[in-house]
């Protein structure tokens, strides 16, 4: 990664990457269909972690996940992370390393494991034909199984556990804490709340769908110039958790956001609100007795 320490501040020329530098971010494990050419990704260190790559047991099959965490013996509370349409590649486990040195047991699911791995793909429809795969049932069963695997670990404290997600996870995240009972708490990021106005009416719920259903406060973090997401949807889930006296859930929109804005590989990066978001999940986690009680810097 490179720091530009130009005293008048970076230039636009600056941060234009060669297409090896492109090359480079795609080497380093960055999904290839996100990646922008602008990219300066956040590179956290594993200095005092302990970094793995796991195997979780789910009914029909194993599936890997990635788990960072503090060293020592803990137990430390837990946070489920869930990716972005593009699974796990190295902005998810920079995520899970950010979480660790914050003193969290991070671990990340392959949850689309079954059927590929989208990382390293940039054609979208077979990138959404993998996903496609992974139904809302599988992935609530996944994280039973990621549960169950630190429930398992001496260093992990399930009793306080949080989950996020962004983007195809931010839709997970509202799920998990509506048809689970194993979270503490969510954070979501800008993930679906509703169906798109052109989708088919498959009878699939969707979070507008369950808020009643909500076993945990879930904060929803979202983005004003969402492509995707518009904002009648947000105001439509405002309105169901209202309804359902779910009053200690809320969402928070950065007006001047994209969707995918905490992605630092990718355009849409906007550092401000990622930055806010960040410190708004901790709170929430924190608020809502999973906090981390040892603090690297982060």
């Amino acid at each position: 990664m490179t720091t530009l320490t130009r005293p008048e501040g970076t230039k636009s020329g600056d941060l234009n990457l060669s297409r090896r530098g492109l090359a480079g971010l795609v080497l380093a494990g960055y999904a290839a269909a996100g990646l922008s050419a602008q990219a300066e990704p956040i590179a956290t260190p594993e200095a005092g972690l302990a970094t793995a790559t796991v195997q979780l047991s789910p009914p029909d099959t194993q599936i890997p996940a990635y788990l960072a965490r503090p060293e020592g013996a803990g137990p430390f509370p837990v946070v489920i992370v869930v990716s972005e349409i593009f699974g796990i590649h190295e902005y998810i486990r920079d995520v899970c390393r950010r979480l660790a040195q914050a003193g969290y047991v991070a671990l990340a699911p392959d949850f689309f494991a079954r059927a590929g791995d989208p990382s390293g793909l940039t054609d979208f429809a077979e990138i959404r034909k993998i996903v496609a795969t992974a139904t809302d049932e599988q992935v609530m069963g996944d994280l039973s199984a990621a549960m169950a695997y630190l429930a398992a670990q001496d260093f992990a404290q399930t009793d306080a556990a949080a989950i996020t997600g962004f983007c195809w996870g931010g839709n997970i995240t509202w799920q998990a804490c509506q048809k689970l009972n194993l979270f503490k708490a969510g954070v979501a990021w800008y993930g679906r709340l509703a169906p798109a106005a052109d989708a088919p009416d498959d009878g699939r719920q969707w979070p507008v769908d369950l808020a009643d259903q909500l076993s945990a406060p879930v904060l929803g973090l979202y983005a004003g110039k969402d492509q995707g997401i518009p904002l009648a949807d947000v105001e439509r889930m405002r309105q169901a958790l209202a309804a359902a006296g779910k009053t200690d859930s809320e969402i928070i929109v950065y007006p001047e956001a994209q969707h995918g804005f905490h992605a630092d590989y990718r355009a849409a990066y906007n550092a401000e609100a990622a930055r806010d978001g960040w410190r708004r999940m901790l709170a929430h986690f924190a608020q809502h007795g999973v906090a981390a009680h040892h603090h690297h810097a982060a």
